[in-house]
């Protein structure tokens, strides 16, 4: 299959002295093109040959647009997947997310398009509007000094005007998701008649998402002289046959990593019970150094319900997951990306092809089933020579999945403990000198409170220091800057509890945290039929009203209503906040319980029985 050179290689031909070293750069592909044909062998990695960029052969313009960014040297997929691009073969590349693939085909992309020509020359083809968004970001990139280059991002969830007036304008590049693509086809918005390069990115995604049917037509109804790259990470049974019919010779390439996570990341885990989650998720994020994060849960209800905690507690938190508009989705990512946001509550669908370079923390919260979802996730952090750091929270009963997801990776975690009372306090007063270290570089705005300062101190015959602690508690408000030592708790985990039959009991007997405190029962308005647990309800409350854990007694969920054992003597200002919680979207309506009293002393040994029934 013949191929159009590159426009820029034409003028190579000729060039003296600084010409030879842009020959050689050219010619660096034709001295491997021995090892691509039939494909990459075992014993020989032309990545091991390749010291730089700019022995690949790319265009001039793309690799200062490299230089720009801060890219030196090519990943093994690039440098393996690069030069067969250029000499025109079509690939097979079989590379886990986060290995730099974009980049791959991106740039033997660029290095090659016609800026002539106004229809499509490159067709991107992407499982989710969040990667075909990454992958655009990229194109648009790595062409900074590509002049007029202009790249369509086509996707589900966007307004079709935009879409037609930039077509009509004309483009290069087009990155989209296959329903989307179609629906264009299908409307004859889309003209792929001179289309010369095709890439399914991800495409073992895209046939588990069911575009199986939508990607063959859009391959079958192409021109038969376009270049075609497939990147999967896995090669199952569909891709091979769509390779097969599709691909003409082929180059396979495999990049094999030593174990399936980045080495650049650091995996720590936690040991705690599901109650104890948002604590420890608090405590972590008082003591870690952490510039954007993102928290896995396992459902899109818990995207809400964690990230409404977190805000409640101080923290800049959105979710997102499959219900949120496309709109509100793409404000939430520009807002983490611009540092508007700093943490980001998700599902795994939601997230994929996240690439935001602020996240440095990745937590899954709920620990993933799966192993594979598992290195999705922390991906999304420690990319593109990055460091990164990844928590996850095992409750005692989730030990297997750990052990799965370290065979699996053949990398350990590190476990970790949960940072102290101490550690917490000793992190605010670290910060709170660094406050006043930074005031005091910039003496323009410190000189009028100091004059307001020494006339307070002559006036009111005080010292300086007692003047400053004044201030400082005016500005930290009501809030105590450190927490209360813990009081002395019971080690039994939560998910140690009692179980009848096999079963967890839904109610909570009391806690052993407090004793000799009166309790009094509690009625709130959300019951079995609002798919309440005695965890949210426990979460709710003691967000809302200060509460620890120590001062929950029995809990009893009934269909349409439950109730909670709370100290007899809250204060009326507790109540008040309290009467504005919302559990599972409902107000719970506080109130003292108006039923039979339930009063009981709580002590160390005594636990609530349920009453026994014989069959």
């Amino acid at each position: 299959m013949s191929r159009s050179l590159p426009r820029w290689r034409s003028a190579v031909a000729g060039v003296s002295a600084g010409g030879d070293q842009r020959r050689r750069s050219v010619e660096s592909p034709r001295r491997l093109r021995a090892i691509y044909r039939g494909g990459v062998s075992d014993t020989t990695s032309p990545h091991e040959q390749v010291q730089g960029f700019d022995e690949l052969g790319l265009d001039p313009a793309v690799l200062k647009a490299l230089s720009d960014v801060g890219y030196e040297s090519p990943s093994a997929i690039q440098a393996q997947t690069i030069p067969p691009l250029l000499e025109g073969r079509h690939v097979v590349g079989l590379a886990q997310t986060g290995t730099g693939k974009t980049a791959a085909f991106a740039l033997p992309i660029l290095s090659q398009l016609d800026l002539s020509q106004k229809t499509p020359q490159a067709l991107v083809l992407a499982p989710t509007r969040e990667l075909a968004l990454q992958v655009s970001e990229a194109f648009e990139k790595y062409a900074a000094h590509l002049k007029g280059v202009r790249v369509l991002p086509i996707y589900g969830g966007q307004g079709y005007g935009v879409q037609l007036s930039a077509l009509r304008r004309g483009v290069h590049v087009v990155v989209g998701t296959p329903g989307r693509i179609m629906d264009h086809l299908e409307k004859g918005t889309l003209d792929l008649s001179e289309l010369r390069f095709l890439v399914l990115d991800e495409a073992d995604e895209m046939l588990k998402m069911g575009f199986a049917e939508d990607v063959e037509t859009i391959l079958a109804d192409t021109p038969d002289t376009k270049h075609v790259a497939l990147f999967s990470a896995t090669m199952p049974p569909q891709i091979r046959r769509i390779s097969k019919k599709y691909l003409h010779d082929p180059v396979e390439i495999t990049v094999k990593n030593k174990t399936s996570t980045v080495s650049s990341i650091t995996q720590r885990y936690l040991i705690v019970s599901y109650p104890q989650k948002v604590d420890a998720l608090t405590r972590i994020l008082e003591v870690e150094n952490f510039e954007g994060m993102i928290v896995f849960v396992r459902t899109k209800n818990e995207t809400e319900t964690l990230a409404e905690k977190l805000r409640a507690r101080g923290y800049s938190a959105m979710a997102i997951n499959g219900d949120v508009a496309q709109v509100q989705r793409e404000r939430t990512i520009n807002q983490l990306k611009s540092g508007k946001l700093d943490i980001l509550v998700a599902t795994d669908v939601a997230a994929r092809g996240l690439d935001v370079e602020r996240i440095s923390h990745v937590v899954n919260y709920d620990i993933p089933t799966d192993t594979e979802s598992y290195v999705h996730r922390i991906g999304r952090t420690g990319r593109a020579g990055r460091t990164g750091d990844s928590i996850a929270f095992v409750t005692p009963r989730e030990r297997h999945l750990l052990r799965a997801i370290e065979k699996a990776t053949r990398q350990p975690l590190t476990q970790m403990q949960l940072p102290t009372v101490d550690d917490v306090n000793a992190t605010r007063l670290t910060r709170f000198d660094d406050q006043i270290t930074q005031a005091l570089t910039q003496p323009e705005r410190i000189d009028f409170f100091r004059d307001v300062v020494s006339h307070y101190v002559s006036e009111h015959d005080v010292s300086e220091v007692d003047v400053a602690a004044a201030l400082a508690a005016v500005m930290h408000g009501e809030q105590p800057l450190l927490l209360e030592p813990e009081p002395e708790r019971s080690t039994r985990s939560f998910d140690d509890r009692p179980t009848h039959g096999g079963k967890a009991q839904r109610e909570r007997a009391p806690r052993t945290g407090r004793t000799d405190v009166q309790m009094a029962t509690y009625r709130i308005a959300v019951g079995k039929r609002h798919k309440v647990e005695p965890r949210q309800i426990v979460g709710a409350l003691a967000n809302e009203g200060g509460l620890s854990r120590g001062d929950f007694g029995y809990i009893s969920i009934k269909p349409d209503f439950s109730l909670v054992e709370l100290p007899a003597d809250l204060p009326s200002g507790t109540l008040d906040r309290l009467a504005g919680t919302r559990i599972s979207g409902k107000l719970i309506e506080i109130r003292p319980d108006a039923g039979p009293p339930q009063r009981r002393t709580h002590s160390g040994g005594e636990r609530a029985r349920k009453p026994r029934h014989k069959d």
